[in-house]
């Protein structure tokens, strides 16, 4: 800083503010300053930063994967908002682990990140109260935290649910199926609650073997769909928990010998390209990265908030594979 100040003809304090955005300089002289500063090669310390303000300028996203096309534009959102408050998004993928969820989780904040945004994996999160009460802002997304009172923001998942079965009913289907992923995901047992519902509004029967929760493996999906559509009372519609399983069940339903209804849970690309076009209950996950990122900076702002559940609505897109009469 000595060397910047002394090419650029100013004094330290003048440095001091132009490198923190501080007010007080004029342009010619913050010019002058930048120009210095590029010639030198100057570059801030954030590790001297950190010891005398106490923030890093980093907040940390624990993500269920990355390579799940939902979660991009979540990601992209919560970067951009970051990016906005002069912060750094530092993300990892917790691979729907529980205890990789934590390691994650307390490697963050061992590494002093401001702020967490967190999809759980896990159903307990009191290993995070230490943390919270030492000053780690926290919120959740996608689903509740466990155990523990915190932010969080969804995505109306039982409406939604309800929302495309409905429109199932509608159509004049009577025996639906559901195939979702595992049972102990909030979203997954809240989309359930969501078929049950609207089959019991129509005051329709609900056989078990229309309902298969598990993996979203391939094999196990399409093995789930099989059985389904075969036997004495095969279902004429599917509703599908989640992208994955939906992309599974439409190509079992391509080889499959007579037309069979689809609505799936989350939009996914392409999907209205397809013959015919895939109807889904769209979420906004760049809403839920927004909404969430906002919430994390009102609290690092030194906001003093209650813990709030805010809960994002779905959208019912009718592509064609909805719209499918029954066959029988």
């Amino acid at each position: 800083m000595k060397d910047v100040a002394s090419q650029a003809g100013v004094g330290l304090k003048t440095v001091s503010r132009v490198v923190n955005g501080e007010p007080g300089v004029t342009p010619e002289t913050e010019r002058r300053v930048q120009e210095a500063i590029e010639a030198l090669g100057f570059r801030r310390n954030d590790s001297a930063r950190v010891l005398r303000k106490g923030r890093t300028a980093t907040v940390g996203l624990v993500l269920e994967d990355l390579a799940d096309p939902f979660y991009g534009p979540l990601n992209r959102a919560v970067e951009e908002v970051a990016r906005a408050h002069g912060a750094l998004l530092i993300n990892g993928s917790s691979a729907e682990d529980p205890d990789r969820e934590r390691e994650l989780a307390l490697a963050l904040c061992a590494r002093r990140v401001d702020g967490l945004i967190v999809i759980p994996a896990g159903d307990d999160h009191r290993y995070l109260e230490p943390e919270m009460r030492a000053g780690v802002s926290t919120v959740f997304v996608d689903r509740p935290a466990g155990r523990i009172e915190a932010d969080v923001v969804l995505s109306d998942s039982f409406g939604g649910a309800r929302d495309g079965v409905a429109h199932l009913i509608a159509g004049g289907h009577r025996r639906i199926g559901f195939i979702g992923d595992q049972p102990r995901i909030h979203t997954v047992a809240e989309r359930l609650r969501g078929y049950r519902a609207a089959m019991a509004d129509a005051g329709l029967p609900v056989a078990e073997s229309w309902i298969s929760l598990g993996s979203t493996a391939p094999e196990r999906v399409a093995a789930a769909a099989g059985a389904m559509l075969t036997g004495p009372e095969p279902v004429t519609a599917v509703f599908a928990g989640n992208n994955r399983v939906t992309v599974t069940v439409v190509r079992v339903l391509a080889a499959h010998a007579r037309p069979v209804a689809l609505v799936g849970f989350d939009d996914f690309e392409l999907a209205d390209l397809l013959r015919p076009g895939v109807t889904v209950v769209a979420q906004d996950p760049a809403a839920l990265g927004r909404v969430a990122t906002d919430r994390l900076f009102q609290r690092l702002a030194g906001a003093d908030l209650t813990p709030s559940r805010v809960e994002l609505p779905t959208r019912l897109i009718p592509r064609g594979s909805g719209e499918i009469p029954p066959a029988n």
